[in-house]
This record gives C-alpha cells, structure tokens and sequence, in this order.
C-alpha cells in the first residue's frame, strides 16, 4: 500500500461519510461516538495515511533523533506491566541508553494500528518492534509510510527480511532440554504461548527436534501468554493425563510458576518428583520455591546490537542484520537432581 502525505481531515471525512468533528473526536478519542463507529473511521484513516497536523508531515522530511520502541506482546497483553515481568523493561531501558550513545533519543508508542497514537509517531527515525507476529500489521503499518525499523525477533511472514536481531531461541532450548536430560529426564514435556512468533515457533521447532533424536514422544502444550500464572494451573491436569513426566519445560515465566503451584496442591514437588525449567527468567522464577532454572535472554545485549542496527539504517546504511544473540541458563533448584 503507497504512502499518501497529504491526505486531509476533510478527505477521511468524506471517505467515511461523516464530518470532520466526527473525524477529530475518533482520533483523539474524544465525544460521544459509538465505538463501532470511531474504530471504522479510525481504520479509514490509518489505511488513507492521514496524518493528523502539519508539524508531523513537515518533520516526517526530515531526521529528528528521535527513534521508537513498539512492544508487540505487551499490546497483544494489553497490560504495559504485567507483574513480574521485568525483560522488557530491562529491554527498553538499554535500549534508551543505547540510543543516548549513537546520538539519539527513544520514544516508547502503543499499538500503532489501533490509536490514537500522537502525530509524532509517524515522524520518528525509524522503529524497533519486539517479537512481531507473522505478517505483524504493525510492521506493514511502517512498510507502507516508508519508515525504517528493526524487529527483535523475526517477523515468521517475512522469510527474506534482513533487518532483525533476536536471541537464538532454538540454542537456548536445545541447552535446557540437554540440561533436564543430564539430571534423568527422558520424558519432557513442553509448554509453549500461542502469540504467532519467532520466539515460539523456533522453540517448539527446537524441541522436536530434540524429541526425534532422542527417541521420546513429544507432550506438547500451549496457552496464551495473557493467562500468565492461570494458563499454567490450567494445563496441569492435561500435563498428568499420560503421567508425571520426568521434566517441564516452560517458555514463559508466568505459566511456569502456575505449573509449579498447580503441581504441588497435588502432591508433587520439583525436583523429587519432576524437574522444571523456562524459557525466559522472570520475578516468578526467582521467587517461586523451589527457584526455577530459567534462560536469561540477555535483553540489554539484545537492546544493545537493535538499536546499533537501527542507526545503521537510518544514517542511509544498508547492513545485513540477522543477528543471532547467545542466551544463557541460569540453574536453580528445580532442576537439579542427584544424576
């Protein structure tokens, strides 16, 4: 879809058969429209490539230091703090110092598809969006106005893309899983989100793998991210329907911590009974009891080599990303068994 910069209020509002007050009050979210209708007039809008003053236009021609952040799976959450979640913050943080370093300032922005977003949204530098999912509209959204970005994670709809950096999610899942089995598991079964993503597709794409060359049945599971702890409680008595495999493994910190108490009101305690690791350190992994062994994903590295990439492109560089970042295991108690 070609960008349009000099779409007006009045245009959207003819396109949407209402008036421009109609139009003003949709995209500042303001009056007493029905929802129905500000969300149409809303996407009228975006899909016109209106931009909503003359400020913005005027300094989408030009630099202005300033670069954004979009974080896909806090949007999908639609909770910009889920508890215990701390990687993104700790994401966003490097990333701003990393920013201050190439001579730049960060900007974070909410969903850009569903506003209201400031003007200014569409007059930054350039983006970096984390963990896209497949054909992310968002990364369309920035395709189609012509605006540089970098994805953390690669955006699984764009096979050919160059411009991502993302923490080598298969290698990290292959170290836990070789790690359960150095403590006796054969049996591991494997929790993963549904969020269409690099991060899960490679991981479970990992596991298989590991399965088929080590000769056991893959247990397979998922629940949506959003569930955090309850999604985890929730899967416990599928994960027992076949027997209590010898080890869990979690992506998310979340739905670990919900296996682990969901596991122990039935009499079952990691490590005696099971061992438990996860893909993604959290405050609940730290904190539960027994501490569970999780994958540190290294944020303020990969903060760090997104934002380097990004200034690349917007100084007019055309470098090949598709940087690969090492994650490391954290061994705690929930793992740790007497071989």
């Amino acid at each position: 879809m070609a960008a349009h910069r000099n779409v007006t209020i009045k245009d959207v509002a003819a396109r949407a058969g209402v008036s421009i007050t109609a139009v003003s009050h949709a995209l500042n979210d303001k009056g007493t429209l029905a929802e129905e209708t500000r969300k149409r007039i809303r996407e009228i809008a975006t899909s016109m490539g209106y931009q909503a003053d003359a400020l913005a236009r005027g300094l989408r021609r030009s630099r202005i230091g300033v670069i954004g952040i979009v974080l896909r799976p806090l949007d999908a959450l639609e909770d910009y703090s889920p508890p215990g979640v701390d990687y993104f913050l700790r994401f966003a943080g490097a990333a701003a110092v990393s920013a201050l370093g190439h001579g730049l300032s960060l900007m974070q922005v909410a969903d850009l598809v569903k506003g209201p977003v400031t003007p200014l949204a569409f007059s930054l530098d350039g983006y970096v969006v984390t963990d896209p999912v497949r054909d992310d509209p968002v990364v369309d959204l920035l395709e189609s106005r012509s605006i540089p970005y970098v994805t953390l994670g690669r955006d699984p709809g764009k096979p050919q893309a160059a411009n991502w950096v993302a923490s080598d999610d298969a290698a990290a899942t292959r170290t836990a899983l070789d790690h359960l089995a150095e403590h006796g598991a054969r049996d591991v079964a494997f929790v993963g989100g549904t969020d269409d993503n690099s991060w899960n597709a490679d991981a479970e794409e990992a596991y298989r793998h590991w399965c088929a060359a080590h000769g056991s049945t893959p247990r397979l599971f998922r629940s949506p991210e959003r569930l955090g702890e309850a999604g985890g409680r929730e899967l416990v008595p599928r994960l027992l329907d076949d027997g209590v495999p010898d080890a869990i493994y979690s992506l998310t910190g979340r739905h670990a911590a919900g296996i682990q108490e969901a596991m122990r009101e039935r009499g079952y305690t990691a490590p005696e009974h099971y061992l438990l690791a996860c893909g993604t350190d959290a405050q609940q992994t730290r904190t539960a009891e027994p501490p569970i062994t999780a994958i540190d994903l290294r944020p303020e590295v990969l903060a760090r080599e997104t934002v380097a990439l990004l200034a690349q492109i917007t100084r007019g560089e055309s470098p090949d990303g598709r940087r690969l970042v090492a994650s490391e295991l954290i061994v705690r108690r929930s793992s740790q068994r007497e071989r």
